[in-house]
Order: structure tokens, then C-alpha cells, then sequence
């Protein structure tokens, strides 16, 4: 048994039975060990009006974290640690309330000494932590929101898809026999899935911070042929992507950029996570030349299309910031997609690290 002394708590760590190295959480007190015990419990208590303990449920998903970094855990290039130190699970990260649960999670396990961040997460957060830039960049939304969202994506853009299946076609097949770990940024309902998942031996990483966009990725995914325990959704942002420096092949991005908080911030994610070599593989809709008719008319329509696509930008200028982003090499083009109708035009290719 190994007691901790913080100085206002108390953490009690027991191994678990079978287990070497793995700690268990049992409880959270106020320290007892001094003589003057009685009178600082009495003190205790006026400030917190009574002693309190972990509610059991919050140590059983604190338990349940902590199983997850046992030797025998299973072969990932993804970890979810912020500068070493584990973050929340995947309980704790889906929460998308506005009850504070996730709030009160995080200043538990902060007081435990198993998550790094202050007592307030309203500021002064570490900014590479993942948990933290989820919440700044997209903040809870209702559960309703989010379902119709994933829902209109999955049913609207059908049309989109099949005039752009051919130039999709034409850019993954340059990851074949070039990648076995891929991360897709934004994966949303998982089109992407079917032109390069089913190859054999390749794992997916899905990022989208909208975890209701899971059931139809794992839907596209499984039929794309990718066996389930190849595919991985993670609830995060471009802008702190949850994984260790080059640990993935190839990096693809369709119809993301334009809705990021950070472009810049997030292309640089995109190289930290690549091994050398890898490929970044995307497609985005930028804004009309200038002095356009079109132009104009983003120009007035920008506005109302953040608010109801979700942080859509229809004026960014994403091929140039690609560009300007020091990949080693950066290969693009330019095309009008008829049923965008004014989310044009697009730019395409490759960037390789």
C-alpha cells in the first residue's frame, strides 16, 4: 500500500490482485497522520460543509482508466497522454453535457495528481492537452444537435459524394501499399472509408469531434471490409490530435479545414504526426478569386454558414495555407464541383511530409 500526502487530501493506492504495477484508487481523505488531526477535520469541514470521499462511480471510471496503461495493453501508435500523463477514458471524453460532469472529472483527477491541469478549466489550460482543446475549439453541444448534424451529413451529401467519387478514387489510390496506419481527420459518416480501408492490413484512426458521426463510420467502415478491430474513433480536434510524434503514414482531410478554428495550428498537427515521408492526402473547398461574382455573394453568405454548418467558412483560403505549411512537397489542383452549387471551388492533391 503507498499513501500520498498532498497536503488538503490524501490518495490511497492498493495494487490490484494479479497485477504488479497497476494502481487502484480506494479513496480520498483529509490527512491524519498529524497531531493536530482533530482540529484540522473540524477545519475541513467548516469549508467544505463535510468530509468527502470519491463517489464510487467516479473511482470505478477512474479505475477503469487506469487499467488501460497496464504492460499488457495492446500495440497503438495512439496515445491519448498529455505530456506523458494519461488522459481522461473514453467515459469521461464522450460526455458532451452541459451538466459539468466532465468539469468535475477533470478537477477529481487533477487533485489525485493524475491529470495535469489547474483547478479551473475555464482557463489557463495547458494548451496540448487534448481534452482542453475539444472543449475550447467545440464546446458541448445538445445531444439533439449533434445526432440531426450527424444525420443531414449522412443523408445530404450523397450527390456530392458520386460526382466526386472519381477524383477520390484517382487520390487514394496512391495510398496503396504506401500505408497500413492512417488517420482521417473530421471522418464524420466515413465516405472516405470505402476508397482505401478495405486494403489489407490497414488500421483507421477516425477523429471527429462529434461522436454521434460514429455509428455511420463504423457502418461505412465495416462495409469497406475493414475488420472492426482495425478502426478506432476518437472523439477529438485537428488541433490537438491525440497521438505521438511520426506515428502514422498518412494523414487524409475532406471538407475539414473549412470548419477548424486553426488551420494553421491544425496543418502543423498533421506534420508532427506523420512519419517522414507521409502523406497528407486532401480535399477542400476554398474561396472564389476575388472580384467575383461569387466571391461576393461567399462574402455576404459566410456569416449565416458558420452558424448553420457547423463553423463552415465558405472564404478561407485553404490551398494557399497548404501550401505556405513547409511540407517537403506539396502536389494540388483546382476543380468546380456542379452540386456544391456556391462551396466552390476545390482544391485537391497531396502533401508529403
Amino acid at each position: 500500500m503507498v499513501t500520498k500526502d498532498w497536503g488538503k487530501a490524501t490518495m490511497m493506492v492498493l495494487p490490484f490482485p494479479g497485477a504488479c504495477s497497476t494502481p487502484t484508487i480506494t479513496s480520498i481523505f483529509a490527512p491524519s497522520s498529524s497531531a493536530n488531526q482533530p482540529r484540522r477535520a473540524a477545519q475541513f469541514r467548516r469549508r467544505r460543509g463535510r468530509n468527502r470521499s470519491l463517489n464510487p462511480t467516479i473511482v470505478s471510471l477512474l479505475n477503469s482508466s487506469l487499467e488501460h496503461q497496464t504492460p499488457t495493453a495492446p500495440k497503438r501508435n495512439l496515445i491519448l497522454e498529455d505530456e506523458g500523463r494519461p488522459l481522461l477514458s473514453d467515459s469521461f471524453r464522450h460526455c458532451r453535457c452541459k451538466c459539468g460532469r466532465r468539469h468535475l472529472l477533470l478537477q477529481t483527477m487533477a487533485a489525485t495528481a493524475l491529470l495535469p491541469v489547474p483547478s479551473s478549466t475555464a482557463s489557463s489550460e495547458p494548451a496540448s492537452s487534448t481534452m482542453v482543446m475539444l472543449d475550447k475549439v467545440h464546446p458541448p453541444r445538445p445531444d439533439w444537435y449533434e445526432e440531426f448534424y450527424a444525420s443531414a451529413m449522412s443523408n445530404s451529401m450523397k450527390s456530392y459524394e458520386a460526382e466526386i467519387a472519381g477524383c477520390k478514387s484517382q487520390l487514394f489510390s496512391k495510398l496503396r501499399g504506401k500505408a497500413e496506419e492512417i488517420l482521417e481527420i473530421g471522418i464524420g459518416t466515413g465516405p472516405n472509408l470505402k476508397y482505401y480501408a478495405g486494403d489489407a492490413g490497414v488500421e483507421v484512426f477516425g477523429v471527429d469531434p462529434n461522436t454521434k458521426m460514429e455509428k455511420y463510420a463504423r457502418a461505412a467502415a465495416e462495409a469497406a471490409g475493414l475488420p472492426q478491430q482495425n478502426f478506432k474513433f476518437i472523439q477529438a480536434v485537428g488541433e490537438a490530435l491525440p497521438f505521438v510524434d511520426s506515428s502514422v503514414d498518412a494523414v487524409i482531410g475532406t471538407l475539414v479545414l473549412c470548419s477548424v478554428a486553426d488551420v494553421n495550428r491544425t496543418l502543423k498537427e498533421v506534420k508532427r504526426v506523420l512519419k517522414a515521408g507521409g502523406l497528407y492526402l486532401f480535399v477542400e473547398h476554398v474561396g472564389a478569386k476575388d472580384g467575383t461574382f461569387l466571391r461576393y455573394v461567399q462574402n455576404i453568405l459566410d456569416p449565416l454558414q458558420r452558424v448553420v454548418a457547423d463553423g463552415c467558412h465558405l472564404t478561407r483560403e485553404t490551398g494557399k495555407l497548404i501550401a505556405e505549411a513547409e511540407f517537403s512537397q506539396v502536389d494540388s489542383r483546382i476543380m468546380f464541383v456542379s452540386n456544391a452549387s456556391l462551396v466552390n471551388p476545390h482544391v485537391y492533391g497531396i502533401a508529403y511530409k
